[in-house]
């Protein structure tokens, strides 16, 4: 008698069989051609600045690796209560500054029509703008555009960089 599982089982088996019974007397220009598509499409795709992009990454790993040892925190069962307090607050805490970072530059992208990337350390904030031209009115208009954001003061740095 079959029951569930076997009739799955020969379902499965029996469809991968038949796909790679196609696919060994499939023509081998036709695998060759569409290997050299998918290398080509991927390599003309590139939207944002390498730069921008490389420093997204690196900051996002950097989050990650700092999420994982507070989250470890949190998850052992022989930590105190006051440091499961502290390593929620911590990532509370970076989850609302890297929301704070997007939405930086979100408002630069809009009101100045610029890429950027945004890295806030306490009341420091580095700008990094996708751009050749070093212009300082930009630069002072891009600062205001932050602080408008904060009531205490922060110190702001505008780097122009391609």
């Amino acid at each position: 008698m079959i029951n569930k599982k076997n009739l799955w089982f020969l379902t499965l088996f029996s469809m991968i069989l038949i796909l790679s019974v196609y696919y060994i007397t499939m023509p081998s220009e036709l695998l060759l051609s569409s290997k050299a598509e998918s290398k080509l499409k991927e390599t003309i795709k590139v939207e944002e600045s390498e730069l921008l992009t490389t420093l997204r990454v690196k900051s996002d790993e950097e989050l990650d690796q700092e999420l994982n040892k507070l989250k470890e925190v949190l998850n052992n069962t022989s930590s105190s209560t006051e440091d499961k307090n502290k390593a929620f607050e911590k990532i509370k805490a970076l989850n609302e500054n890297k929301e704070l970072e997007s939405e930086l530059e979100k408002s630069i992208l809009e009101k100045h029509k610029l890429k950027s990337f945004i890295k806030i350390n306490n009341n420091d904030i580095k700008v990094t703008i996708n751009s050749n031209k070093h212009d300082t009115t930009i630069a002072n208009n891009i600062m205001r555009t932050i602080q408008e954001n904060f009531n205490d003061h922060k110190n702001i740095v505008v780097c122009f960089q391609k």
